[in-house]
């Protein structure tokens, strides 16, 4: 038996117009998936780069003269950096990313250890067609630098370390609290109100000049991508955990700055390490690393280069000079 259907003009007009608004629903789904980070207002033009994957890494790059790479930390992002760039461009070309995963970079449920953080930013600087550069690594970036440093050290001038992750170690039972405790639901579910003590946390003083970092988490939370970042930032905290570099910080031959804020209360650990402080942290550092200089900052904490810009700039133009 056959069906015949049968189709007049009116009703295929309101099939094509149908499937015209579930397309376009469609392109505006992903189109809105990352429209709240996009929409973030930076103190300076981002550009993009795609790298291998279909990847795309925001990034902004200011001044001229030898290049500074600039890398922020856990769920931080590129503006973090600002009044640290704003002067060093001037003499410097500052080179700023916002992290695969992190920002107006592409976003997915990466993988983002240290490793593929790494991976990415070498194939910026290839990009850009910069063959060797010095690394200002704040927190994981960081650790990160550190990382970049041992694989490649004909690609890395020098390292300055902002209260770098990486100097504290962990045991195997610590390693399994941090895992338990952080994922990306945990982190997709912190209240308005406790997201403020916790990044009240990273300063000596949260003042105005912070705020934007709590009012960016207030937009962000509503885009389509949310998770994925999370995501991102939760397999960041096992990264740091699970590619150590502390063994590995005699190979460095590369100048470094270590600087850690006095007050940092981050780094190290209050919950699990208790009889330590930062800046026994710190002088473990120095004492590992080679050509290594350690700076305590008074009236700063986790976020040293932002509590105290001026004089963390200081330090870092003599440091350059220097080296």
């Amino acid at each position: 038996m056959k069906v015949h259907y049968s189709y007049n003009k009116k009703n295929l007009t309101l099939s094509v117009i149908l499937l015209i608004i579930i397309i376009m629903g469609l392109i505006s789904s992903d189109a809105y998936s990352q429209a709240q980070f996009d929409a973030l207002d930076y103190p300076f033009e981002m550009k993009e780069a795609k790298l291998s994957g279909n990847k795309t890494m925001a990034y902004a790059d200011l001044g001229d003269g030898e290049p500074i790479l600039f890398i922020h930390g856990l769920a931080s992002y590129a503006p973090a950096w600002k009044y640290n760039i704003n002067e060093l461009s001037k003499s410097y070309r500052c080179i700023a990313v916002d992290l695969m995963g992190y920002g107006k970079s592409s976003k997915g449920k990466y993988n983002a250890d240290l490793s593929f953080h790494a991976q990415f930013l070498f194939e910026l600087m290839e990009q850009l067609d910069i063959a060797s550069f010095h690394i200002a690594g704040h927190s994981m970036g960081g650790q990160i630098a550190l990382k970049m440093a041992i694989k490649h050290p004909e690609k890395v001038k020098s390292l300055m370390l902002m209260a770098p992750a990486g100097i504290e170690t962990f045991s195997e039972q610590e390693k399994e609290i941090f895992k338990n405790s952080t994922t990306a639901e945990s982190i997709a579910q912190v209240s308005d109100e406790q997201y403020r003590i916790n990044l009240s946390l990273n300063f000596y003083e949260m003042d105005e000049r912070a705020e934007f970092m709590y009012s960016d988490r207030m937009k962000i939370k509503s885009d389509g991508q949310f998770m994925d970042y999370c995501h991102v930032v939760a397999t960041g905290v096992m990264g740091m955990l699970n590619e150590p570099v502390f063994e590995q910080l005699g190979e460095i031959k590369q100048p470094t700055l270590i600087c850690y804020g006095q007050e940092d209360r981050l780094i190290p650990n209050t919950y699990l390490h208790k009889n330590s402080n930062t800046e026994l942290i710190g002088k473990t550092a120095e004492e590992e690393i080679p050509n290594s200089q350690l700076e305590m900052i008074p009236q700063a904490g986790h976020f040293v280069h932002f509590d105290q810009p001026n004089r963390v700039n200081e330090i870092m133009k003599n440091f350059l000079k220097n080296n």
